[in-house]
């Protein structure tokens, strides 16, 4: 099969896994383990930060950091596309006791300056206090997209001039910095917060790192431990996020060459109606016409059938993502197979 569903389903190469056995591990909880420590001194570095702090998953990542900079019945101000809003089961209402004030992403990933603005309540009895701001890099639902080093800057203007945090789901910020070619510690200067993934384009099994100052991190690692996060001899993972941050971060450009050879292939075929100029990292979202007879879920049976995998993301729309497991003769033999189905 050939999976575009997600970078989630890269595996670990056998290079990989021969790291893995050679681990040297510890006691993370006690702070004992060497190949964790590592991991997170060499992230925080990569992203110009302090401190780093190993985290099972983004999830987790994100709702440890919104725990750590936020009180129960504080508000914090997010995105209506963000994945924190739509895909993280609620865990900052649930569990933090903290509001969610929801403002429109733009096309671009944005949050206009104004609405946030807008959003930042004032010193009212009557009112949840303001905490937070978060945004999120890339852009998922809104097609990969790339926030840009002068708008994070201005949002995080915008967050120190009303005494607020700024935290970044940047659970893929090294597309991002890829795509601007820019270095990532730039990218990610103005944020007070930032957790990135190593188990989506960097081809990690599993884990995130959450980075930020010392103190946020020391407060964070509590965090952690309060959702089940603590972990033992983790060093046998996190010895797979060290090899991914040498060996599989220079690789991120050729899944964003590929993703466009992806999207010029789908834009020559008669049906599919293209969202964007060019995609802006590694995702391609596109639709059905309305003349083609079948919906997207008939459309992805018949593609199984060719042995392709695509994602899902609407009653006639699709996401495609490109990632370590695809190479360039895949490419062609997904645009071949969107070719027969169309056809």
């Amino acid at each position: 099969m050939i999976d575009l569903r997600s970078d989630t389903v890269t595996k670990p190469t056998p290079e990989m896994r021969e790291i893995i056995a050679r681990a040297e591990v510890g006691d993370d909880v006690y702070r004992e383990d060497p190949t964790v420590n590592t991991l997170e001194e060499e992230s925080a570095r990569l992203l110009g930060k302090e401190a780093g702090l190993f985290i099972p998953s983004g999830t987790m990542g994100n709702l440890a950091a919104i725990l750590t900079h936020c009180e129960r019945g504080s508000e914090i101000i997010l995105g209506d596309n963000t994945h924190i809003f739509l895909r993280e089961v609620g865990g900052i209402a649930a569990l933090g006791g903290i509001q969610s004030y929801i403002l429109p992403n733009q096309q671009d990933g944005t949050l206009r300056l104004i609405d946030i603005q807008d959003a930042i309540r004032k010193d009212d009895i009557h009112d949840p206090p303001t905490r937070l701001i978060t945004l999120e890099n890339t852009h998922n639902r809104c097609g990969g997209a790339v926030l840009t080093k002068p708008y994070t800057r201005e949002v995080g203007k915008l967050a120190r001039e009303n005494q607020l945090k700024f935290h970044l789901d940047g659970a893929r910020i090294f597309n991002a910095a890829v795509a601007l070619q820019v270095n990532p510690a730039e990218l990610v200067e103005p944020v007070d917060s930032v957790m990135f993934c190593l188990s989506k384009g960097l081809g990690a099994p599993v884990g995130s790192v959450l980075c930020g100052e010392s103190n946020f991190i020391n407060r964070a690692r509590k965090t952690r431990k309060m959702l089940g996060g603590g972990m033992r001899q983790a060093g046998v993972i996190a010895a797979a996020g060290l090899y991914a941050l040498e060996k599989n971060l220079p690789l991120l450009q050729q899944d964003h060459s590929r993703a466009v050879k992806l999207f010029q292939g789908l834009g020559s075929i008669d049906g599919l109606i293209l969202e964007a100029d060019q995609p802006p990292s590694n995702m391609v979202y596109f639709s059905l016409s309305k003349e083609y007879p079948l919906n997207a879920t008939q459309t992805a049976a018949k593609l199984k059938e060719l042995g392709v995998l695509v994602d899902i993301s609407g009653e006639r729309r699709f996401r495609l993502v490109t990632h370590l497991s695809i190479d360039d003769q895949d490419v062609k033999t997904v645009v071949q197979a969107f070719k027969e189905v169309m056809s």
